[in-house]
């Protein structure tokens, strides 16, 4: 969409316009929130720290909390641990060729399953702690949580590994990166204004998209940056939206906006891949699901490692060869 100069605030509101869920905001004091040099909650991280630190805020503008590390909120270093191993990008690699070898016991075990499929008994835990019963009851447990187990798996190496997904829905860009759908325009934006109308920005978004609710802003990091905007329509999957919407930081005009519910094909079926695998969508049964999948991968997993180490059948001892004394011939 083409740019949009900020409107003027609309006549008999008393200087007010809806913000955010429809409730309202001052304009002045919204400015005197969100503005970078005016609130130490949105101030630009210091180097060591930028992509790491935020805020979070009411649809008013009232900071509610914020941190200048991922190791401030617990919830934070949980996801660094399992998205990157806390080791950054290298982490994330790491973490996504994990998930192509778990894919491949997941493959490999269905097709050992599938030759003894006639002996299948459904069990949550092993009918003796016996080498033999505790591979059997791998066997069964292991494929009712196969599919859940592939799903989880699948998702989360297209998370980690790009060239996995571009693989899997290039086929349905029609040739096309679907990733293009996502980045940003590519337009050079003005210095950070100490004078924007940040209530007009938001009303603005409100206006190209009025059920949706607003769920971060991001500031310029590098010169020549624009603002985001990320919302979230109530038909979206994705728990922070991926409806976007860039403004020129120099005088808060929008740049441009774009509607997640009409990008490309390819583009809204990676936007479903995270709500799939954090269990973002379904409501308490699929969180339910997902979560008994969770344990029962982690069941087979000490139980095979337990007994590998101390249910190996112990090699048995070779009879030692008897040797036989040739005989002497008595001389004639």
């Amino acid at each position: 969409m083409g740019p949009a100069a900020p409107r003027p605030r609309p006549a008999g509101t008393g200087g007010r316009r809806p913000v955010g869920d429809g409730r309202t905001a001052d304009g002045r004091a919204l400015n005197a929130q969100l503005h970078p040099a005016r609130h130490p909650g949105f101030r630009p991280s210091p180097p060591a720290l930028r992509g790491r630190g935020g805020s979070l805020c009411q649809p008013g503008g009232e900071i509610v909390t914020r941190w200048e590390s991922k190791w401030d909120r617990v919830e934070l270093w949980l996801f660094d641990l399992h998205h990157y191993l806390w080791a950054g990008e290298p982490g994330s690699v790491v973490a996504g060729w994990l998930g192509l070898i778990g894919l491949a016991f997941v493959i490999t075990g269905v097709i050992l399953w599938w030759r003894t499929r006639k002996t299948f008994e459904f069990r949550l835990w092993p009918a003796r702690m016996s080498r033999p019963a505790i591979v059997r009851h791998h066997r069964d447990l292991g494929i009712v949580v196969a599919p859940l187990l592939f799903l989880s798996m699948v998702t989360g190496v297209m998370l980690t590994l790009r060239p996995v997904a571009n693989m899997l829905l290039t086929p349905w860009s029609g040739g096309e990166n679907f990733r293009a759908a996502m980045a940003p325009p590519k337009v050079e934006g003005g210095a950070l204004s100490p004078d924007l109308d940040w209530a007009a920005m938001l009303g603005e978004a409100h206006r190209r998209f009025p059920e949706a609710e607003f769920r971060s802003l991001g500031l310029p990091k590098n010169p020549g940056d624009l603002i985001s905007l990320r919302m979230k329509q109530p038909e979206e999957w994705l728990p922070n939206g991926r409806t976007l919407l860039w403004f020129d930081p120099a005088d808060g005009r929008l740049i441009e906006a774009r509607d997640a519910l009409a990008m490309p094909a390819a583009t809204q079926m990676f936007n479903a891949v995270y709500p799939l695998h954090a269990a973002k969508v379904g409501g308490l049964a699929y969180r339910l699901v997902m979560t008994l999948s969770g344990l029962g991968l982690c069941l087979l997993g000490t139980l095979s490692v337990w007994t590998f180490w101390f249910r190996r059948p112990k090699p048995k001892a070779r009879p030692a060869a008897r040797v036989t004394a040739p005989k002497l011939r008595e001389p004639a």
